[in-house]
């Protein structure tokens, strides 16, 4: 039960450039509506989960919880306005996958925050994953996929390191564990809030997008930022880490996939080889990461014992 509804997650989640692409507005503008038109929703899911937790005597989240929680939405807002960009330069399939290198940023923050000092391993894929990106901005080789693709990796890598920040604030809020909808509800608000910070520098901001987008950015909000994250928060805490790593690389995997049926988005070699590098290098170092952390905590628990 709890993988098939972390799939569904995952699932939804990859169609988040899609329908990116298909709305056709500004990266601002499809980060403003994609959590607002998520805000009622999250707003709704947790005010019912709110009266569950009052009913068992359950304290609210903490102020500072929540004002954490709106912190890493500004930082989300600034995350999705670069990945939305890197996908009108590189499309959507390579676009997700040059985002998943947040992994590598978590990492290093780790050892600067905590001093978990990477392992000579872990520095090698990192070299590697990072080789992966130049790869996959195609050199501008004349048969690189994309616009602009040496621009579009670049932003999509500084995406990638704003999307570890985010992910490091975000987990400072929800510390108490509470039911998901309560921190993603705070972020999204804060998303909203800083969307309408980065209007300033989007000559092409729109508060009343021309048809269809309106309805691409619908399914984008209630598929991705509402369901699938829904979806995804509530199955992989009890899931094994491992298992939780691996589950999460499907999404640029099947985003690569709808990429090239939907948009016939054919990457060159050199792209396709900087892709695999790049996901196996995070796949690597999302499993070693777990494992180390189900070994830490084993140890723990033998301590106490």
């Amino acid at each position: 039960m709890l993988y098939g509804l972390a799939l569904l997650g995952v699932l939804a989640i990859s169609f988040s450039a899609i329908f990116v692409r298909l709305a056709d507005v500004s990266p601002v503008t499809a980060t403003f509506f994609r959590c607002a038109y998520a805000a009622p929703v999250l707003a709704l899911v947790w005010t019912l989960q709110s009266r569950g937790r009052t009913r068992r005597g359950v304290p609210p989240r903490a102020t500072r919880e929540r004002a954490l929680g709106f912190l890493s939405g500004l930082i989300l807002a600034a995350d999705l306005v670069l990945w939305h960009e890197s996908i009108a330069l590189v499309g959507a399939g390579l676009g997700t996958v040059i985002a998943n290198v947040q992994v590598v940023f978590v990492a290093i923050a780790a050892w600067a925050l905590y001093g978990d000092r990477p392992s000579a391993r872990t520095w090698t894929i990192i070299a590697a994953v990072l080789c992966g990106i130049a790869m996959t901005s195609g050199f501008a080789r004349a048969d690189a996929y994309g616009s602009n693709p040496t621009l579009g990796a670049v932003i999509g890598l500084i995406g990638g390191i704003v999307y570890g920040a985010f992910l490091l604030v975000f987990r400072a809020a929800n510390a108490s564990l509470a039911p998901p909808a309560g921190p993603l509800l705070d972020s999204t608000i804060g998303a909203v809030a800083g969307a309408l910070l980065c209007a300033i520098f989007d000559p092409h901001f729109a508060l009343t997008p021309a048809w269809p987008a309106p309805l691409w950015l619908v399914l984008l909000a209630l598929t991705s930022q509402v369901a699938g994250w829904l979806l995804i928060a509530t199955a992989l805490p009890r899931l094994p880490s491992v298992e939780t790593s691996i589950l999460l690389l499907g999404q640029p995997i099947f985003t690569v996939i709808w990429g090239l049926v939907i948009f016939d988005e054919r990457l060159s070699p050199l792209q396709w080889i900087g892709s695999a590098v790049v996901l196996a290098g995070v796949a690597a170092l999302s499993v070693s990461r777990a494992t180390a952390g189900q070994r830490s905590e084993e140890c723990r628990l033998e301590t106490e014992q």
